[in-house]
């Protein structure tokens, strides 16, 4: 039996093609193993969003080859699929694949494909797992190589959707809705098919599962989403991940973000906030795009500080290969970026912890997420990740609902009996 070993970097939609790789190489007869030492062979799925995440890649392919002298190592993913040819030189390496094509990726390991499954069965992730409603991307935001890697928009049918939420239901108690640019789901199916009508499906179809979003854009939250997370709490998470990159409309118009301006973006989390009692809202922001100036930056810090941010990613502008934005404007000085980098930071640290505090004693709908040395964590539907206070119960339940008190500098919640 081959033993593999699986490693994944970058976001939710590699996680998930990560999950299809491992249930193929079960059906293949292979073994996935958590330890490289252990193994006969590795896949590694790539990322190129930033420069540090493909060098990281890189020193993991070389770390393996040196420590498992003779291992196999298969790159795929995004990295591989704009890749120049310098990967396979690297070593060990014995097959690059773009892309998440698991019959690829088997060939690439002299393994024999069993019949096709079309739907992901199982997450490796307790509690949670992930559904890929997309891929791909019919955007050019001029900092981003994912849609050179990724290719355009590509929808899957609702009903094929159902039923794989359905099987992933049986292990799972969260569902997480990604892929690379969700609020685009549907455009490239007949019919007037949408992210609030996919999930409005999935919401009555498959009971007794919290759905959550993944990014998606402010401008793309329909009415119907909306409502679904006003009325249905327990159903849609009330938790926004939504990109903002920039508060300047300056910058947003170089980054080739024509779909919605500073305004806009403001106006949508705004009403949004308003009607929803409890809301996570957390963002990615790039410092230091080319030609970003004082005024920029402090338009970004005003429209963070007067939005609700719960949590907020703050990215210095990392320069990708043959996207265009170096071409932009004149690069900002790495101090410069770092500092402010920094001050986003401390204000979306304040804010997080204002939104901790408004929590403390409230009730919350929270799925366990792991156990360490004897001791659960758990997630709340507005995206808090809490301790799980001891009952003398035995450990939690994979769902429950919780009170949630403070613990020293942290939150914890307190089982409430059903």
């Amino acid at each position: 039996m081959t033993r593999v070993y699986l490693h994944t970097f970058g976001c939710k939609a590699n996680q998930y093609d990560s999950e299809v790789i491992r249930q193929a190489l079960a059906a293949a007869g292979a073994s996935v193993v958590g330890d490289p030492r252990h193994a006969d062979a590795a896949v590694v799925n790539s990322c190129t969003v930033t420069h540090t995440g493909e060098a990281k890649m890189r020193g993991l392919v070389r770390r393996l080859a040196r420590r498992r002298p003779g291992i196999r190592t298969v790159v795929m993913g995004c990295a591989a699929a704009v890749d120049d040819g310098t990967l396979a030189t690297l070593p060990g390496v014995t097959g690059v694949v773009g892309g998440a094509d698991a019959g690829a990726v088997l060939a690439a390991l002299a393994l024999e494909p069993a019949p096709a499954e079309r739907l992901l069965r199982r997450f490796d992730r307790g509690s949670r797992a992930w559904l890929k409603v997309q891929d791909g991307c019919d955007e050019h935001c001029t900092f981003c190589a994912t849609v050179i890697a990724r290719g355009a928009n590509r929808s899957r049918p609702v009903d094929e959707l159902v039923a794989e939420a359905t099987l992933l239901s049986r292990h799972a108690r969260e569902i997480v809705l990604t892929g690379v640019h969700i609020g685009a789901y549907g455009r490239d199916l007949p019919g007037a098919c949408s992210l609030g009508r996919l999930v409005g499906a999935l919401v009555t179809a498959v009971p007794e599962v919290r759905f959550r979003l993944s990014s998606v854009e402010a401008t793309e939250i329909d009415d119907r989403l909306e409502d679904l997370m006003a009325t249905r709490q327990d159903r849609l998470a009330p938790h926004v991940h939504a990109p903002l990159q920039s508060g300047s409309d300056a910058v947003l118009k170089r980054m080739g973000r024509h779909w919605y301006t500073s305004g806009a973006y403001r106006r949508r989390l705004e009403a949004l906030a308003a009607r929803l009692p409890v809301l996570g809202l957390g963002a990615d922001v790039i410092v230091g795009f080319p030609g970003e100036t004082d005024a920029d930056h402090q338009a970004t810090r005003a429209l963070v500080a007067d939005l609700p941010f719960t949590y907020l990613h703050v990215f210095p502008y990392s320069e990708r290969p043959d996207a265009s934005a170096r071409r932009l404007g004149p690069p900002v000085a790495p101090e410069v970026v770092r500092a402010r980098s920094a001050e986003l930071r401390a204000l979306a640290a304040v804010q997080g912890d204002a939104h901790t505090a408004r929590r403390h004693g409230g009730i919350a709908d929270a799925v366990l997420l792991e156990r360490r040395r004897g001791r659960f964590t758990a997630l709340t539907e507005d995206y808090l990740a809490v301790a799980v206070a001891p009952t003398g119960d035995g450990p939690p339940p994979a769902r429950f609902r919780a009170r949630l008190t403070r613990v020293g500098d942290g939150i914890a919640a307190l089982p409430i009996a059903s």
